[in-house]
């Protein structure tokens, strides 16, 4: 993916899986390869509903850079996540309208705490409350309780299965803006292997690790230097590919690379 309009997870992303896993052999299995800075809540439930129904709890998921928000939900329905030094994840506090629903819940309590204790900072709080809408601080309450149901059940059937008491920490943990305090920190391997997800180092299998950050580099040359915002490739070579605005050419910082040429994108079969 690549930032701009349509990159997030989304509705057509499922368009995507049921193309390039069709006629995988289930039984083995899936390694996914993933990448993304995050999308909707529903989006990722319907994608994780779908990708177990065909392999189970079979899934590895590998993050060579990083799987933000949403990206990290579907990493917890893995049952093991594989993560290099340079990899991340995040928080899974859910945003609406760009507004971390952690923050306006909390920042709600604090007007409501503030004016009962000092009736005159009501006019303090008032235009910020004003620009509430209507039913928008439910439905923060709604995602944040929806985001957290969801990956706890996916870690107690899947990665922490047993251990409810560590997958409700795990939640926890993932789910606290408090703690995390921004909704795009960046949490290392290290970091969620200490909160309690199950983490393999990438660097522990030289040639898995070379076979990964291959793919993830072409796939980033095709991204910087196409309009292509989100790509999906099986080992087959079935590809899904969504195109956005045309890019600017971008090289990467000490990357040296000639005749650089728009990605060619191969019809996939069915």
């Amino acid at each position: 993916m690549r930032n701009v309009p349509g990159h997030d997870i989304n509705d057509f992303d499922i368009d995507g899986f049921m193309n390039v896993v069709h006629n995988m052999k289930r039984e083995k299995g899936l390694d996914l390869i993933l990448h993304t800075p995050g999308g909707g809540i529903a989006a990722t439930e319907q994608i994780v509903h779908y990708l177990r129904s065909l392999f189970g709890t079979n899934i590895r998921c590998i993050v060579p850079q990083l799987a933000m928000s949403a990206g990290t939900m579907i990493a917890c329905a893995a049952k093991e996540i594989i993560m290099g030094r340079q990899s991340c994840l995040g928080p899974i506090d859910p945003q609406l309208f760009g507004l971390p629903c952690h923050g306006v819940v909390e920042e709600f309590n604090t007007a409501k705490r503030e004016v009962a204790e000092k009736p005159e900072y009501l006019g303090v709080w008032q235009p910020i409350i004003n620009k509430y809408g209507p039913a928008f601080l439910g439905e923060c309450q709604k995602s944040m309780d929806l985001s957290e149901l969801l990956v706890r059940d996916w870690l107690e059937t899947g990665m922490l299965a047993g251990n409810k008491k560590k997958a409700k920490a795990v939640v926890k943990a993932l789910s606290s803006h408090a703690d995390t305090k921004t909704h795009d920190r960046h949490l290392s391997a290290d970091k969620v292997r200490e909160i309690g997800l199950v983490v393999s180092m990438m660097e522990d299998d030289n040639d898995l690790q070379d076979m990964v950050l291959t793919v993830h580099h072409a796939f980033m040359l095709a991204l910087l230097n196409s309009n292509i915002v989100k790509i999906m490739e099986s080992d087959a070579g079935k590809m899904f590919v969504i195109n956005g605005a045309p890019p600017q050419q971008v090289i990467p910082m000490g990357m040296h690379y000639v005749g650089l040429a728009p990605a060619k994108i191969r019809p996939s079969g069915t």
